[in-house]
């Protein structure tokens, strides 16, 4: 069975092209994080949504005109990367482009499933081109059966629009971890990431300066990926090289990543928007994790939160941070 949709957007083919093949751009709409190897042979994986992975190889790229990709998802028997194809085609209008989608090679269940979806998307992608900002995607909202990897991938994308958002001004903003400005707080994330990665074993590969939200998803992403890899079950070397149980270092990375987040939003007067099922999965593994960290000064001690305080300031209190207009 197929899927056709055609949508129009108020841009150019090539800006068109751009937000269904960049990175940066697909993270606006589509997905949490992605890999693009844009070339014909070239492969790819985005994170759509927390735990679920889509995953092929490009077939053809004419840059502005088309893209045809083989699509399937990773662990999925019914329907593994490479088992379908999209065809996405680019047209000009006068007021922009039209894009044509074409999904092939679906059975009926799949067909069903994956035109849901695509409606979904493609109507984001539309708000994005429209109106420069397509909102937190609602379908990542509140993952069902987190793991701490994909609790990683759940927090990385509430904290994404946090991180778009910061400008110049916020660097030296003061921020609830104290002495660190906004910018010392980003560089100790990306490290942090670094060092959560290598545990894994990943070798981080940095890309090239395109702003923060850029650097840390771009990073982060390469660290989750690896801990997808990793046997929970096991043990992972620590920062010292003595093995660490996986699950507590697999533990850190999402509490870290909300966390900072969170410090991030206080310091340039945002709102971190997060579901209460995600923040409560967090704390749960913060009840571990933090503990642990406090006799280090990675965490002060737990403060009383404000009577009014949300799920996420809460959390904040337990690891001792107080909002910054309290």
């Amino acid at each position: 069975m197929t899927y056709t949709k055609t949508v129009t957007l108020p841009v150019p083919p090539d800006e068109a092209f751009a937000l269904i093949t960049e990175p940066e751009r697909l993270r606006r709409w589509q997905v949490v994080s992605a890999y693009v190897d844009l070339r014909a042979g070239g492969g790819y994986r985005w994170t759509v949504v927390p735990g679920a992975v889509a995953a092929g190889t490009f077939r053809e790229v004419e840059p502005g005109r088309r893209l045809v990709l083989g699509w399937g998802w990773e662990g999925n028997d019914d329907l593994k990367p490479d088992a379908s194809t999209v065809t996405v085609t680019i047209e000009p209008e006068a007021d922009g482009s039209r894009v044509t989608l074409v999904h092939e090679g679906l059975g009926p269940e799949q067909e069903a499933m994956h035109a849901e979806g695509w409606d979904h998307y493609l109507g984001r992608l539309q708000t994005l081109a429209g109106a420069g900002d397509a909102g937190q995607d609602e379908w990542a909202w509140a993952p069902q059966d987190l793991t701490p990897v994909s609790a990683a991938d759940a927090v990385l994308a509430v904290v994404q629009p946090v991180l778009r958002r910061l400008t110049d001004e916020d660097r030296e903003k003061p921020t609830p971890c104290a002495d660190f400005t906004c910018h010392d707080l980003a560089e100790h994330l990306v490290a942090s990431l670094r060092l959560l990665g290598s545990a894994a074993g990943v070798s981080v590969v940095e890309p090239a300066p395109r702003g923060l939200e850029d650097l840390v998803s771009t990073i982060a992403a390469q660290v989750i990926d690896g801990w997808r890899a990793v046997d929970l079950d096991g043990t992972v070397p620590g920062p010292d090289g003595s093995p660490l149980p996986a699950a507590f270092l697999a533990s850190v990375l999402p509490v870290e990543i909300l966390l900072h987040g969170w410090d991030l939003a206080q310091a340039s007067g945002q709102t971190l928007r997060v579901s209460d099922e995600v923040v409560d999965y967090v704390r749960g593994l913060a009840e571990t994790v933090v503990p642990a960290a406090r006799p280090n000064g990675s965490f002060g001690d737990e403060v009383t939160p404000a009577a009014d305080a949300d799920a996420v300031d809460r959390l904040a209190a337990y690891a001792g941070r107080r909002p910054l207009s309290a």
